[in-house]
Parts: structure tokens; C-alpha cells; sequence
């Protein structure tokens, strides 16, 4: 006997995937495929990871892990020229997060524009949004059709944390106003440290949550591989925030080799504090002998996507077998 309540939902999201890659294939992205496991991965020390082993003949064994994103992998493939390309990879992330919007196998979406920016991609997000609005979630138009909030990092701090971000550009100064402003930072923390601390207790908990907000223009300070805007402290970098759940989260990509490999050298000392130690790419920036071409580059959850667009609360309302239920 058909169950029809699971047919309905593996036609949805059949036809959800398939609407992303209608749009992308319609503008002339090409769809690739890279490595799911792989001998060295991003530099992100929040990310806890998988690790499992390769074990060849003549008893040669070397450490793997499973990917967090292809980013590294998608980066090669347009700094050798593939033009715009996009990719729906499962990624993993270790780590309990008891959250419903967390799940260590998770459906990303990764796309490339060579030649153009991050503002550019909001753009292109919200055409995404169009397109998948008309395409049979139309009753959920009123809370995502675009165009989009955008608001300042800067201007989120001012709002709602009572600070003057662009003023505090030493630990000092900023762990100083935001204890004045009633939220605690430990001392000897980092200036990183107690920007994310004042950003989850007071910014990221007030934002607008009526309609999609991009979050834009990041510090410098917070070390990423995106580009920095001349002349100012902030990142070209934003983030999609649904009903104040991350989404998305877009760069301009630094084409600097130089930059690029001081972030990489920082971030493999940074990565000595995760659980299970990984290697970052350290050959990422000397792949590019000719130069990183200007591109931005946007990663979005799609399962989370799915899930703000189906009405659900849970990611466990979209992916067929949730981890919950595979440890069941």
C-alpha cells in the first residue's frame, strides 16, 4: 500500500532540488561534482569534523575526512577556468548540537560568479526565491518574495547592541562598550571573541525576522577569505537570515595569494583547538598561478531553506531520515 503522506513529501522535495538547478542551468551555470571525502578541508576552527581512514595496499593508510563544503574543491575548478558553476554536495559537521536546525548530514548549495561581487549574489538570491515561488510554494509569498531587508553589521551593532562597531577596532575599546552596554566579556578574550559574544546576546536575537534580511558588510577583523572593502574595517561578506535562522552566507573571494595563504597559515595554528585535528589546504593559494579571478562566492543551506519554505520548525519536517531517528 502507497503511503501517500511520504509519496507527497518525496515529490516535494524532488521538486524543490529541482527548481534550484532550474534556475542556475537557465542562466548558464554549470553543475559539477566534487570530492565528499577529502585529505585536507576549509579553515574554519568552529567546525568540528568527520575523520575515517584509507587503508591501501601494502598496508599505506592515510587520514581522511568527510567535507563540511566543497568549497575548496568548487575554488580550484574556477581558478582553472570553469566559469560559473554551482553544486547541491552533502556536507557534514560534527558535534551535538541539539538544535532543530542542526543536523551532521545536510544538503549544501554552492555557487560561483566569476567577475562579479557580493552584492551581486543578493541579487541572485533573490531571483532564486522568485523562481521558486512560482514554482509552487506561492502561498508562502508574502513572508519570503523579495526584494530583502539589508542592514549593516555596523548599523545592527548601533541598533541594537548600543554600539559604534567601526569605534572599537581593539579588543579593549570594544570589550569596554559592551560591558558598559550590559553584556558580559571575559577578560584576556580575543577581539573576535567578544564581537561574536556581543552578536549572539544582543544583535543576532533582535533582528527583524518579518521577511528575509541580509546581514552585510562583516568586520575585517573576523578572519575569512573574504575580500576586504578599500578604505573601511569591513569584509564583503553577508548572511540570509529567515526568521533568525542563518541561510546563506556570501563572499566577494579574496584574490590576493599573499592574503590568502597568511589566512591559511592563521587558521591551521587556530584548527590545533578542534577535537579531531585536520588539515587545512595549504597548495590552495599556490593553485592559482596566474591569480584567483575576481568571483563571489555564496554557500546556502538547502535543507534550511526547504524547511522555511515548507512552514516547518524542524529540519526533521524535510530530510527523510533525520539523524534523531538514525541513532533512534
Amino acid at each position: 500500500m502507497i503511503d501517500a503522506a511520504l509519496r507527497e513529501r518525496l515529490e516535494t522535495h524532488a521538486r524543490f532540488v529541482g527548481g534550484i538547478r532550474d534556475y542556475f542551468t537557465a542562466r548558464a551555470y554549470i553543475e559539477v561534482e566534487t570530492p565528499t571525502l577529502a585529505p585536507f578541508l576549509i579553515p574554519e576552527p568552529s567546525i568540528e569534523v568527520f575523520q575515517t581512514e584509507y587503508n591501501g595496499s601494502g598496508g599505506a593508510r592515510r587520514d581522511l575526512w568527510l567535507i563540511p563544503s566543497p568549497e575548496l574543491w568548487m575554488k580550484r575548478l574556477v581558478g582553472a577556468g570553469s566559469g560559473n558553476i554551482f553544486q547541491i554536495s552533502r556536507s557534514f559537521r560534527n558535534g551535538d548540537f541539539g538544535s532543530p536546525i542542526h543536523n551532521p548530514e545536510f544538503r549544501l548549495l554552492e555557487w560561483y560568479t566569476v567577475g562579479s561581487g557580493y552584492r551581486h549574489s543578493i541579487e541572485a538570491l533573490e531571483g532564486l526565491f522568485r523562481h521558486l515561488l512560482s514554482s509552487g510554494w506561492e502561498d508562502r509569498a508574502l513572508k519570503l518574495s523579495p526584494p530583502f531587508k539589508r542592514l549593516s553589521m555596523e548599523e545592527a551593532f548601533r541598533r541594537h547592541a548600543g554600539i559604534d562597531l567601526a569605534g572599537c577596532q581593539d579588543v579593549e575599546t570594544l570589550a569596554k562598550a559592551a560591558r558598559l552596554a550590559g553584556i558580559a566579556v571575559p577578560a584576556g578574550c580575543t577581539w573576535e571573541e567578544a564581537f561574536h559574544i556581543v552578536f549572539l546576546t544582543s544583535v543576532e536575537p533582535a533582528l527583524p525576522q518579518d521577511r528575509p534580511l541580509v546581514l552585510m558588510d562583516y568586520p575585517a577583523l573576523v578572519p575569512t577569505t573574504a575580500r576586504r572593502s578599500t578604505g573601511t574595517p569591513w569584509a564583503e561578506r553577508w548572511e540570509l537570515f529567515i526568521d533568525g535562522v542563518e541561510i546563506a552566507n556570501c563572499y566577494t573571494e579574496e584574490t590576493d595569494s599573499r592574503a590568502l595563504e597568511a589566512f591559511l597559515r592563521d587558521e591551521q595554528d587556530r584548527k590545533k583547538k578542534c577535537r579531531v585535528q585536520h588539515l587545512t589546504d595549504a597548495g590552495l593559494a599556490s593553485a592559482f598561478p596566474r591569480g584567483f579571478p575576481t568571483v563571489s562566492g555564496t554557500a546556502l543551506g538547502v535543507d534550511r531553506l526547504e524547511m522555511v519554505f515548507s512552514g516547518e520548525k524542524s529540519l526533521e519536517g524535510v530530510i527523510n531520515f533525520p539523524f534523531s531517528d538514525i541513532v533512534r
